[in-house]
This record gives structure tokens, C-alpha cells and sequence, in this order.
């Protein structure tokens, strides 16, 4: 008789990385603020500009920090929650789009030439998509940990920062409903239009949300079982990053909605799990301004995108870049010979 195969992953060993997390090189985020106090302005004169030098330093773990080598990852999944008409567009887009990533044709391809950004796409078992969660589990426990291992594999040595982002036809559905399990409230808060539901469509939508989480609300005091019952591949594969970063000393700036819901699995199981990550911008999606505030987060800026696939994140990088070249660069008041702040 074969013995069943055992797992590759489970969320036993994910949780046993999770204990390991480090934290903070306080030493270099002491040199980078050091550093900062000395430079030809008033003190806090650039704002968040400062903020994030000192936040690039602290995670990397180094002063100076370094922004030689972003990296911008997007992950691709299907979900079987799109059967339901919660998307304005076919499931095949998310594959359709992915080639189109391949090809260099798409929003985040330009974004990340104008920053110089490394950009890294992954398929996750487009030709299996998640089984619809009003009827079963997204996931199986498997499938869930082999998915957040699956995105661990994509932090590299030698990265200096991590983008992150997701494509998937019906990933916001998937992202409202673990919000939703995640901090209670209505469905209709967390769901908006995604592609572009509206009306009706937009109603059912929520529906459908409210309709899964209710299916497997008594498993859902455990973050990693929301996540393996109403998230998809892709997320699970973000959340993986999110950890993998964090033990290399990589600092991470998550994009929109889908993305942060993602992450916030590991706020709720950590509540200092995403201290290494900033996030991008607030989303058009009604449900990330009220997921940031619940995860005590502020974001770089507000364009109201809705776009996904990192396109926000990578975009941020360049504000990363302003923020390296205005500490490092600038000079010191007895450098340019200009007076300091009178005592």
C-alpha cells in the first residue's frame, strides 16, 4: 500500500519561520538619523523623504543604504470564485496578460524602465485555478504552503528592495473576503468595483464575498487558514515574499489592495511581520483605505490606481531612489560652510 506523499511545505514550518523573523539593525537606522541631522536643511524639511532613508537603512541592516538592484515581482493566479461573475473581465485575462508582461507591453513593463527596476513574473498553476471558495476551501493546506514557498524562492541575494504585486481576474474578491474574516465589518465595505462591476454586478459581488466568508468562518480565527480558504495561489505566493524578505534583510514596498490584504495575514499572525514594508499607494479600491488604517499604515501616495500587477510599488521606487540620493548626496552644514540652526 503507497504511503501518502508528505507535503513539501506546511504552515507548521511557516509558522516555525515566522518565530525567526529579525528585527530591526537599530545600530544603522541610529547612523542613517545621525547622518540626517547634519545635512544643509532644516530638520524634517523633507518630510517622508527622511523617513524612508532611515527605513532603507534600518532593514537593510547597512549605512548607507543601497538602491543598486530593485526588483519588482509579480505574481499570476486563477480563482475559481471568478465562475461566480464577480469580474467585468474572463478568467483567461489573467494568462492573456501574463504574456503580455513577457512581451513588454504592459503598464508595469514601462514603469519598471523608468526606474530601472528588475522585473520578475511568475505563473502559479494558471491551468488550475483555486476551487471556488463558496463551495470548498481555495486551498488545500498543500497547496497553500507550497504556494507561499513557491514566492520565497523569488527573494534573491542581493536584492536592495522588493516590489510587490500581484495579477489575478477575481483577486479582489478573494482579498475583500479575507479582509473581511481578517477584521469582521460588511462585505460591502471591503468590495469594490475590481475591473469595474458596478451596479448590480457590483452587489452580487459583494454577496459572494459575504457568502464565503460565512462557509468558513469557524476556521477563520487562524490567519493562515483565511488565507488557504478564501485567498488564491498568488497571494499566498505574496505572503511568502513578504517572509522571505524579511529573513534576507530585504526591504519591501507592497502595491494595492490584493497585495496588502496578502500581507496582512501576517499582521494578523505577527503583529510585527510587516515592519520591514511600506506600502505603495491607496488603492481606488474602497477596501484598502480602511485595510491601511487597520494595519497602521500609511501610504507614499494617492493616484487612485487600481491597476495591480505592481504598477503602484514599482512606481514607488522612484521616491526610494530621491529619498537615497537627497541623504546620501546632500551635504553636511560644515561641508558647505553654512551656519546651523542657532542653539
Amino acid at each position: 500500500m503507497n504511503q501518502p506523499r508528505k507535503p513539501v511545505a506546511s504552515f507548521a514550518e511557516i509558522r516555525a519561520l515566522l518565530a525567526e523573523l529579525p528585527g530591526p539593525d537599530l545600530e544603522s537606522g541610529t547612523r542613517a538619523a545621525t547622518r540626517e541631522a547634519t545635512l544643509t536643511k532644516p530638520a524634517g524639511a523633507l518630510g517622508r523623504l527622511e523617513e524612508l532613508a532611515g527605513w532603507l537603512a534600518t532593514w537593510q541592516g547597512r549605512h548607507p543604504p543601497q538602491l543598486d538592484r530593485p526588483r519588482t515581482c509579480v505574481f499570476a493566479g486563477n480563482h475559481g470564485v471568478a465562475a461566480r461573475g464577480v469580474s467585468a473581465y474572463p478568467a483567461e485575462v489573467t494568462a492573456q496578460m501574463v504574456q503580455n508582461f513577457l512581451r513588454g507591453g504592459a503598464a508595469v513593463n514601462q514603469l519598471c524602465k523608468t526606474v530601472d527596476a528588475d522585473l520578475r513574473v511568475y505563473e502559479m498553476a494558471l491551468d488550475r485555478p483555486t476551487a471556488d471558495f463558496t463551495r470548498a476551501p481555495a486551498m488545500s493546506e498543500e497547496e497553500c504552503a507550497r504556494a507561499m514557498a513557491y514566492g520565497m524562492m523569488a527573494v534573491e541575494p542581493g536584492i536592495d528592495v522588493l516590489a510587490l504585486g500581484e495579477m489575478g481576474i477575481a483577486n479582489t474578491t478573494a482579498a475583500a473576503a479575507i479582509c473581511l474574516a481578517l477584521f469582521g465589518g460588511e462585505a460591502a465595505e471591503w468590495t469594490g468595483p475590481g475591473t469595474g462591476v458596478a451596479g448590480a454586478a457590483l452587489a452580487r459581488k459583494a454577496a459572494v464575498v459575504a457568502e464565503g466568508v460565512a462557509v468558513h468562518k469557524s476556521a477563520c480565527a487562524d490567519p493562515l487558514e483565511t488565507l488557504r480558504r478564501l485567498g488564491g495561489y498568488e497571494l499566498a505566493a505574496i505572503a511568502g515574499a513578504v517572509m522571505a524578505a524579511r529573513l534576507a534583510r530585504t526591504p519591501v514596498v507592497l502595491d494595492g489592495f490584493a497585495c496588502t490584504a496578502a500581507a496582512a495575514v501576517l499582521q494578523a499572525l505577527d503583529p510585527r511581520a510587516l515592519d520591514h514594508c511600506i506600502v505603495a499607494h491607496v488603492s481606488a479600491e474602497p477596501g484598502h483605505r480602511r485595510l491601511l488604517a487597520r494595519l497602521g499604515k500609511t501610504a507614499l501616495f494617492d493616484f487612485g490606481m487600481r491597476l495591480g500587477e505592481a504598477s503602484g510599488a514599482t512606481l514607488a521606487i522612484g521616491l526610494l531612489r530621491a529619498a537615497l540620493a537627497c541623504h546620501t548626496g546632500m551635504a553636511t552644514f560644515a561641508e558647505a560652510g553654512v551656519s546651523g540652526k542657532e542653539k
